[in-house]
């Protein structure tokens, strides 16, 4: 029997809907008017964050809000983060454009349990309503267990009560174990809407880039008929010449070659960025095979380009690649790009932060980088280092690099995971090591120990570090 079947009996699944699209309501509940009839759904709806909240106090046991992103007043990321605030047990989905991924991108990390792209997808929109709807009461019953174990300790004995709370322990675990998961299968979905993306735009483009050979060619052809014809008869008719002079065939000789060599320059380009993400997300390479793991970071910084480039309140960031002459290396290579990804975007954003901190001329003597070096550690390993020129690692922090939802970054922008799961990538899956090399003021660095094949592993020498180097090393 579903979950929503077996709710019905005791009361409705609340669902409120925020949206500005006037006819959301009428097609909602045209879609779901048999669940409402039969008591399984109560939907509410708002056309902006600020009346969504108002529909939250007059129904503060509502379980699940739906809410693009792109609303006036107050959109959906302003909900979002006053629904965190507020601390209940309410989820939140995301629904907005197909292409908008920063947005979604941003709403995950701000605490978003799933999302959904534009035009819905109802049979989908029912699916992740029944996820999320099994994970709040999974929530509620653990909150019920939580409040009765805390009732039986304060009238149990010392012996009752020890046990209980190694059940609180366990159950801390068990929770912490979930929440990577949540976390990986959401960077999954992210890479599937990636590959999605990449594969919409990779025909059509692949449909105008093979055509516009043709089209210069037949181009050509009719350039070179039009001039054949002007030599012969075009002057023995005044309608033609004075046409020829009003559309300024001349220009058109001129340009119209230049204009089709730059369609073929844009689609050449658009065909390269669709070639990256398709690398990046890597769906179809789930399982562990040789890769040229240098694919993997060029991927890494061209989806992160943006945030290198300069910005009113963020100086550009340089980014240096060094790279040995490394053989394939066995791994899951998707997994793998997700740390190169991890461990870029965390350097960025501490060059940023501390950007704030200097002044011009600060910035421009020493110029915010990013260096990337690859090499071969012994001939069975290889090390991939990315090191920043930030501010450094204080050793309060490095003693909690790899802890679980640890993170120094400002609420609802950063989950605490990203190093964690980079780590657990690194170590458990690839039979690696992960750690961080770092001085105060003499920025951070993140190395990767991986062995060439895992099919055979064998046992990790001694990790060679460059001469001079005085860096605390983190191995957690």
């Amino acid at each position: 029997m579903s979950y929503t079947t077996e709710r019905a009996r005791n009361m409705p699944a609340k669902i409120l809907f925020v949206d500005d699209e006037p006819d959301l309501e009428s097609l909602i509940c045209q879609k779901f008017r048999k669940k409402i009839r039969a008591g399984e759904y109560q939907v509410f709806f708002a056309h902006n964050g600020v009346e969504a909240l108002s529909k939250l106090q007059e129904e503060p046991d509502i379980d699940i809000v739906l809410t693009d992103i792109n609303m006036p007043v107050m959109d959906g990321m302003a909900l979002l983060a006053k629904l965190n605030e507020l601390v209940t047990m309410v989820k939140t989905v995301v629904i907005s454009a197909y292409g908008d991924l920063g947005n979604i991108r941003k709403a995950m990390n701000g605490g978003a349990f799933d999302f959904l792209t534009k035009p819905i997808d109802f049979q989908d929109l029912e699916i992740t309503i029944n996820k999320t709807l099994q994970h709040v009461q999974e929530l509620k019953e653990n909150e019920r267990l939580r409040q009765e174990r805390e009732d039986k300790l304060r009238h149990s004995e010392v012996r009752e009560r020890e046990k209980a709370i190694q059940l609180e322990l366990a159950m801390q675990n068990l929770q912490r174990t979930q929440a990577q998961l949540i976390q990986t299968e959401k960077m999954s979905s992210l890479g599937q809407l990636v590959a999605g993306v990449a594969h919409e735009i990779n025909n059509p483009v692949n449909f105008i880039y093979g055509n516009l050979t043709y089209v210069n060619e037949y181009t050509q052809h009719l350039l070179g008929l039009i001039n054949l014809y002007e030599q012969h008869d075009a002057h023995k008719h005044p309608e033609i010449a004075a046409l020829i002079k009003n559309i300024e065939l001349e220009f058109i000789r001129e340009d119209l070659p230049k204009m089709l060599s730059s369609m073929k320059v844009g689609a050449e380009r658009i065909r390269q960025i669709v070639l990256t993400l398709r690398n990046f997300s890597r769906l179809d390479e789930a399982e562990m095979k040789p890769v040229n793991i240098h694919d993997g970071i060029d991927s890494s910084i061209v989806i992160l380009q943006s945030r290198l480039k300069p910005k009113p309140d963020c100086p550009p960031i340089q980014i240096i690649q060094e790279y040995g002459d490394l053989p394939k290396i066995e791994c899951y290579v998707g997994q793998l790009n997700q740390v190169f990804m991890n461990l870029l975007s965390n350097a960025i954003d501490a060059l940023n932060q501390y950007d704030k901190k200097r002044s011009p001329e600060q910035i421009k003597n020493d110029p915010s980088t990013i260096t990337i070096r690859t090499s071969m550690l012994n001939p069975d390993w290889v090390r991939i280092s990315v090191k920043d020129n930030g501010l450094g690692i204080t050793s309060e922090v490095r003693s909690n690099l790899f802890t679980p939802f640890f993170t120094t970054k400002p609420v609802g922008q950063g989950t605490g995971l990203g190093l964690s799961i980079s780590y657990q990538i690194v170590v458990e899956k690839h039979g690696g090591d992960l750690k961080c090399l770092s001085q105060p003021e003499r920025g951070a660095e993140f190395v990767i120990e991986i062995p060439i094949r895992q099919s055979e592993r064998v046992e990790m020498k001694a990790s060679y570090i460059d001469s001079g180097c005085t860096g605390i090393i983190v191995d957690c």
